[in-house]
C-alpha cells in the first residue's frame, strides 16, 4: 500500500481556549503529507508549478473522531484515492502515537493551466505526471 505518514507535533499555538488544536490545522497538516508524499516520489508542487500546473483544492473534508491536544504524537498519512485526466483526491488519516484515528479527511484538486486560469487534461498535456500519480494511485491499492 502506498500512503505516506508525516510526523506532527502540535504547538501549544495552534490550540484554541479550550486547549484543543483548531480544527483548520487539520487542513495545514494535510498539505504537509500531501505535498511531502509527492516530493519523495519525485513530483514536487514546485516542478510541476514550474513545468505550467497548478493543483488548487476544490474541496476539502474532515470527519474529526477525537481532539487532537498540545504535543500530541501525531502521524499524517495521506495517499491518492481518486484519479482522472483532470482531477485528484487525496484521502488522510491523522494518528495519535500510532494506534488512534482521530481524524480522517480527504481533498480534491483540479489540474490548473496558470496562464489561463483553466481546468486542463493533464493526461494530454503532461502524460508522465499523469502516469507517475497513476501509477502511485495503483500502488495503493494492492
Amino acid at each position: 500500500m502506498n500512503r505516506h505518514g508525516v510526523k506532527i507535533r502540535p504547538r501549544y499555538g495552534e490550540t484554541d481556549q479550550m486547549g484543543i488544536i483548531y480544527h483548520g490545522n487539520y487542513f495545514l497538516w494535510y498539505e504537509v503529507s500531501r505535498t511531502t508524499f509527492l516530493k519523495e516520489q519525485g513530483l514536487s508542487y514546485r516542478s510541476m508549478e514550474e513545468m505550467g500546473v497548478l493543483l488548487p483544492v476544490i474541496e476539502v473534508s474532515c470527519q474529526y473522531r477525537k481532539s487532537a491536544l498540545y504535543d500530541d504524537d501525531l502521524e499524517v498519512f495521506s495517499s491518492i484515492d481518486h484519479l482522472t485526466p483532470t482531477r485528484l483526491s487525496f484521502v488522510y488519516e491523522i494518528v495519535r502515537d500510532g494506534e488512534e484515528t482521530i481524524a480522517t479527511g480527504k481533498t480534491h484538486h483540479v489540474y490548473l493551466d496558470p496562464e489561463k486560469k483553466r481546468p486542463m487534461n493533464l493526461k494530454r498535456h503532461f502524460p508522465e505526471i499523469y502516469e507517475l500519480l497513476k501509477n502511485l494511485k495503483a500502488a495503493k491499492e494492492v
